[in-house]
């Protein structure tokens, strides 16, 4: 890679020079800030006890996110804010810049050149060749999208790149698998794998169990044994990662990408027992417990910065990948969980797709703010390098998204532009939204397009943030304005989609479904 550089922002207050400071205890460090990526894995928009709707509601009073409050207290909500339905796209999304419907990661990864058992079994559906080995920093591995790694940009911008937690970007087998070939110089306890086998160190975060091999957590062997909760171990050796990069006098990237809060639901001992005395069922209190023990991580991370005296100079984000999981293995009735939203994880509804997001960057974004505007998770890529100052940098894919630093500095919008997301593939569960799938959002307005049987949904979210009435057949000229964005879009980025299994056709694009269905 070449023309990468430091350089200076000079719009508005996030002006700051290209001199160093000197900060207390004498340390010298570059005024290019550290920056915390904390990334949860399956948390939904109302799993915590910051509202990011403009109301409260009980799912805000049941969980205690307090490290949440205090970051919301310190820098920017984002109450419109989208990730894809499922992990992996998320993540590849994240570290490539791109969206899913060009990337062609666009379910979740682990067998190396094998589709999902859900989508090989479909009745109807044929899935196309998705690139099911995930993310490859070098070219001529097949089924995989070739891209330059987020991380990769930043280590070559001078920055110390730490990975810790979840990686799930590759498949095993492929160089995706491993975030030490992604461009992070540490990486803590990151695989192919996306869900632990145990959170427990007793059970050695399920290590040397038969049939639980893929799952086992690497890299963690200190704590094995241990009275330790997994969530609790990775911010500890993060903690120790970012002590290595302030001794090496350089600026740091640390994605904290925690397995947390997906299945296995498992008790975090430190915090279940108040969930059981509030009457939730087992399920559900052990769920509260995982939210809660990802908040006290976040907690001790921002107490870190300011014990090292580093906080004033860190950028801190906070998002999900995916919406909150309710189709299954909840307790409670299903598709319920994200309520005012329909539906969650495997979801093109809103339950599916928005997610909580903050950021806070002392000097820079005024506390207590907050904000509607739309961004979509592949904007992180290019947000995070004008961050760090990196410009002129090059990569060898089509980046997508658009950087949202002008709206944290708060002197303009990014104005309104189509959404997209592209899930041609099968999930497993039933329920609201969930399936095979492309949909758009543009302003008000979002547009579902569902492969299997051609079917359509067209919602107004301001007015309609549950997605509970459908509009097509009451707004047929936005149906099909959108329906055309969306199929205009799908065309130009060359995305892959599903084939009818008895004919072989490829599934209508939704714009020639309407002019079938309407003349």
């Amino acid at each position: 890679m070449k023309g990468i550089a430091l350089w200076c922002l000079s719009v508005g207050f996030l002006a700051f020079g290209c001199k160093e400071k000197v900060m207390p205890k004498g340390a010298v460090v570059p005024d290019t800030p550290n920056i915390v990526l904390f990334f949860v894995d399956d948390m939904g928009w109302q799993d915590t006890s910051v509202p990011f709707w403009s109301q409260r509601t009980p799912y805000n009073d049941l969980y205690q996110t307090p490290n949440m409050e205090r970051l919301a207290e310190a820098g920017m909500k984002f109450t419109q804010a989208y990730s894809t339905a499922v992990c992996s796209p998320t993540r590849v999304s994240l570290m490539t810049g791109m969206n899913a419907a060009r990337h062609r990661v666009t379910n979740w990864t682990l067998y190396k050149d094998k589709l999902q058992p859900m989508e090989t079994n479909h009745k109807t559906l044929q899935f196309p060749e998705w690139n099911v080995n995930g993310l490859s920093p070098v070219a001529g591995i097949e089924k995989a999208v070739y891209a330059t790694p987020l991380p990769q940009v930043l280590k070559e911008a001078g920055y110390v790149t730490i990975h810790a937690g979840k990686a799930h970007l590759g498949a095993i087998g492929t160089p995706g698998e491993d975030p030490l070939k992604l461009g992070f110089e540490i990486n803590i306890a990151g695989h192919a794998a996306g869900a632990p086998a145990s959170y427990l160190g007793t059970d050695n975060f399920g290590n040397g169990v038969e049939g639980k091999e893929v799952w086992a957590v690497p890299g963690l062997e200190k704590y094995h044994g241990k009275d330790i909760f997994l969530t609790e171990a990775i911010t500890q050796e993060a903690q120790l990662a970012m002590d290595d990069a302030l001794e090496k006098n350089k600026p740091f990237f640390l994605y904290m990408a925690h397995y947390a809060v997906h299945t296995p639901i498992m008790a975090d001992g430190r915090f279940v027992q108040k969930y059981y005395d509030k009457g939730l069922d087992s399920t559900e209190a052990k769920y509260a417990a995982l939210v809660e023990g990802m908040d006290k991580s976040l907690g001790d991370i921002m107490d870190y910065l300011e014990t090292k005296n580093i906080s004033e100079n860190t950028v801190v984000m906070f998002m999900s990948d995916n919406g909150g999981l309710s189709a299954v293995a909840r307790g409670g009735e299903k598709h319920t969980h994200n309520k005012p939203l329909s539906s969650g994880k495997g979801s093109a509804h809103e339950g599916g797709i928005r997610e909580p997001m903050l950021v806070k960057w002392p000097g820079k974004i005024a506390p207590k703010t907050v904000t509607d505007q739309q961004v979509i998770i592949e904007d992180f890529y290019p947000t995070i390098l004008e961050m760090a100052g990196v410009e002129n940098y090059e990569t060898v894919q089509q980046v997508d998204g658009i950087s949202f630093l002008p709206v944290l500095a708060g002197t303009q919008s990014n104005g309104t532009r189509p959404l997209f997301w592209h899930y041609p593939n099968e999930w497993g569960p039933s329920g609201p939204g969930i399936g095979a799938s492309s949909s758009t959002r543009v302003g008000d307005w979002k547009f579902i397009y569902y492969y299997n049987d051609g079917s359509m949904e067209l919602f107004n979210l301001k007015e309609d943030i549950g997605e509970t009435q459908n509009l097509v057949k009451e707004q047929p000229e936005k149906a099909r304005e959108l329906a055309k964005t969306l199929s205009d879009y799908l065309r130009k980025v060359e995305a892959q989609i599903p084939s009818r299994k008895d004919t072989g056709e490829q599934i209508a694009y939704p714009d020639e479904v309407l002019i079938t269905h309407n003349g």
